[in-house]
């Protein structure tokens, strides 16, 4: 009798895991779709910074400074060109805050005498339009190592070749940046070039 007790049990134990395996099943009423690769307009760049902060503009209607967003600014290479640029994305809504080239002429300057906040000028493209501004970014921590790395990138533009119609100029300067009257000695003098080799042709 014990015996078959068990084996009763046994047979009902696997009865309800049958049970549970063929439970209903309900098809989605939304087909979900196939999985969609992002493209974030980052794939060709190296990141060389980022960092959580707060981002302000300067209104110049109000005079006044405005909140522009929270989220991590990066700093970003481009391996294909060389060139570099600020990128910052508001937190959860990733809307674009701002997006603009550095250049070797930005200058950061504390703000308010703060050595965690930095004020620059940029063409800004975060609106998709180019809009002069001007810029603050304030730092809980990495502030120094924010501006050592903008600094750096800075340098590094200074090192990249002058493209100019005819050829490329190397200045092979890196302590001082290229000057637009520099820019002009330098076509004046192709233009001049030009003119005397023609001349031999006369």
């Amino acid at each position: 009798m014990a015996t078959y007790a068990k084996e009763s049990e046994s047979d009902n134990d696997s009865s309800h895991v049958e049970e549970d395996d063929d439970g209903p099943h309900f098809e989605p009423i939304v087909p979900l779709p196939d999985k969609v690769d992002v493209k974030t307009g980052e794939e060709d760049e190296e990141e060389i910074f980022c960092n959580r902060a707060k981002l302000f503009r300067f209104d110049n209607e109000t005079k006044e400074w405005k909140e522009r967003g929270i989220g991590n600014i990066k700093i970003l290479k481009n391996n294909i060109n060389g060139k570099v640029r600020l990128l910052m994305r508001r937190e959860q809504v990733l809307k674009i805050c701002a997006n603009h080239y550095i250049t070797t002429d930005m200058l950061l300057k504390p703000n308010s005498g703060s050595d965690k906040s930095w004020v620059w000028n940029a063409i800004d493209y975060a609106d998709e339009e180019p809009k002069p501004e001007q810029l603050a970014i304030r730092f809980k921590t990495l502030a120094q190592e924010f501006k050592q790395k903008f600094e750096e990138c800075q340098r590094l533009l200074l090192d990249i070749p002058l493209q100019t119609p005819h050829k490329l100029v190397d200045t092979g300067r890196t302590d001082k940046t290229i000057s637009s009257r520099d820019i002009i000695y330098l076509l004046l003098h192709q233009i001049d070039f030009c003119s005397y080799f023609l001349s031999g042709f006369s």
